[in-house]
């Protein structure tokens, strides 16, 4: 007995919290007659970000969806207050709800804005075991910052993060290591992190549906039919995922650099999408030298007008910072795989798996390497004039004609050159 107690305690403890609504939320704080009543946080019509980006559980009960585009929102509740987002509220109130969870240990790992992870592992005896921490941690955000948490309990962040997904809101919902089969197993295989749409569907060609037909397939099976990710997947589903959280000191690598943008129109042509790819790319190349990264692989996400997104990836011949190259993989990336069935809604360029800037290659004997380092070094002079004299002071020709409108759908780009320089 003494033993099975001693395992217990030494099992971690992991919560997982995560703010109720929180944009919305946050807004009807600073807005009390907005209370009880259906509220929904949306982007700009004007700039094609139309579309929830939180409901309250009034607006919820209507069937309002986060993701959703405001009139499909406005169908199913007429009624529904629409108020735009205030980002520093959220990031001031992110920072509080923070501070409250340092109080009970140093080990909180974000995972966006409104959720958090804590190994309280070795905060029990002062505090309790990870329900009575839990407990308190929804008491302490009521009282001090007005807002409520739904908190998992678990031994790993899997479990953790689904028990928080389970019950909303203001609630504590415990997965143990006892329990988890009874609990998880039951539920469809993309309510764990890490299984989206495509692998859903890839499971279930193969009769998986839930977690528990995934736990329980040979994870040699698994692998066969989703490749290396499929063996986490099994482990995770079986109670096994990593349980290791950040400590606050702690640092980690930048795994990407990216930037996205949802445009005012419909792309339609090839140029067009040419343009918006180099504009991103400036951004993106920027960003790798100011953190001293090179990318060996660039990723695109390409959105159409159904909102259907699609990520594309290619290696590099070298690894690079220089906006010029990355933004002419993208763009060949683009037309190798686009076919142009719908329009394109936005577009997203990834740097990724990124090396140290000072990481040595192999140059190709037959390839313009002092083409190469012209264009790096023009580009970094860039950098230094306008960090002296403003972003604007010199600019490539498609930020320039872009900046100035010329995007409106029928526009022609077929005489902008692919590095010109204003």
């Amino acid at each position: 007995m003494s033993e099975f107690c001693t395992e217990q305690f030494n099992r971690r403890t992991i919560l997982h919290c995560d703010l109720n609504s929180f944009f919305a939320s946050v807004e009807v704080k600073h807005r009390p007659e907005l209370r009880g009543k259906a509220v929904a946080v949306c982007g700009a019509k004007e700039d094609r970000h139309g579309i929830v980006l939180a409901k309250t559980n009034e607006a919820k009960r209507f069937g309002v969806k986060t993701g959703e585009a405001i009139w499909q929102a406005k169908q199913k509740c007429p009624d529904l207050i629409i108020v735009e987002p205030h980002y520093r509220w959220y990031d001031e109130y992110s920072l509080a709800a923070r501070e409250i969870y340092y109080r009970y240990t140093d080990q909180v790992e974000c995972f966006g804005i409104d959720e958090c992870w804590l190994d309280v592992t070795g905060s029990r005896l002062l505090f309790g075991d990870g329900v009575e921490i839990a407990d308190k941690l929804r008491e302490d955000m009521k009282r001090e910052l007005g807002l409520t948490i739904s908190v998992g309990v678990s031994f790993n962040k899997i479990f953790a993060k689904l028990g928080s997904d389970m019950k909303k809101p203001d609630a504590t919902t415990v997965i143990s290591y006892e329990n988890f089969r009874e609990k998880v197993w039951p539920l469809p295989v993309d309510e764990m992190m890490g299984i989206g749409p495509a692998t859903k569907r890839k499971l279930a060609k193969h009769g998986i549906y839930t977690l528990g037909h995934l736990a329980r397939l040979d994870i040699e099976l698994c692998k066969h039919i989703l490749g290396k990710v499929g063996t986490d997947l099994w482990v995770s589903a079986n109670g096994m995922g990593s349980d290791r959280v950040s400590n606050f000191f702690d640092s980690y690598p930048v795994k990407s650099i990216g930037r996205g943008n949802t445009f005012p129109h419909d792309l339609t042509t090839n140029e067009e999408v040419r343009v918006r790819l180099y504009f991103l790319a400036e951004d993106v190349a920027h960003r790798l030298r100011s953190e001293g990264f090179c990318a060996t692989k660039v990723q695109i996400c390409v959105k159409n007008e159904d909102l259907i997104c699609r990520d594309i990836q290619s290696p590099l011949p070298y690894p690079t910072q220089s906006w010029a190259e990355i933004a002419e993989k993208a763009y060949e990336i683009f037309i190798n795989n686009y076919t142009w069935k719908k329009n394109v809604r936005a577009l997203t360029v990834r740097a990724i798996d990124l090396v140290d800037v000072r990481t040595p290659y192999q140059i190709d004997c037959f390839g313009n390497q002092a083409r190469r380092e012209r264009t790096l070094t023009r580009e970094l002079s860039v950098d230094k004039i306008r960090q002296r004299y403003g972003n604007t002071s010199i600019e490539t020709a498609a930020c320039f004609y872009y900046r100035l409108g010329a995007h409106e759908p029928g526009d022609r780009f077929d005489s902008l050159p692919r590095s010109g320089i204003k």
